[in-house]
């Protein structure tokens, strides 16, 4: 399987990785993560630490350390310590996605 299974909208690469952190969507657990790049759809993740046992069905991306920017996700794929998330669309953005033709 190949690392890249997005196929729509462009990706903005960073080119050191962005400091982010994982969290459950109950708050149990917390991870360290570099985001390696991102789409309107989904991201390519680094992440720190394991994530043996983690129930990733669906998690927050916490892209602030306040925490006040974050996007719901799914986990699409895993590569070693890199995955690959599926934005999680909700409320506005679900019925935005519905409205506009794409």
């Amino acid at each position: 399987m190949g690392t890249e299974q997005r196929q729509f909208g462009q990706r903005v690469v960073f080119e050191r990785g962005y400091d982010a952190h994982m969290m459950a969507i109950d708050g149990t657990w917390r991870r360290s993560c570099r985001l390696l790049d991102v789409s309107e759809d989904g991201a390519k993740i680094a992440i720190e630490g394991s994530i043996v046992g983690l129930p990733l069905k669906e998690f927050f991306l916490l892209l602030s350390s306040t925490g006040l920017a974050y996007r719901r996700c799914e986990l699409a794929w895993v590569n070693g310590e890199e995955i690959g998330v599926n934005f999680l669309k909700t409320g506005k953005q679900a019925r935005r996605a519905k409205i506009e033709p794409g």
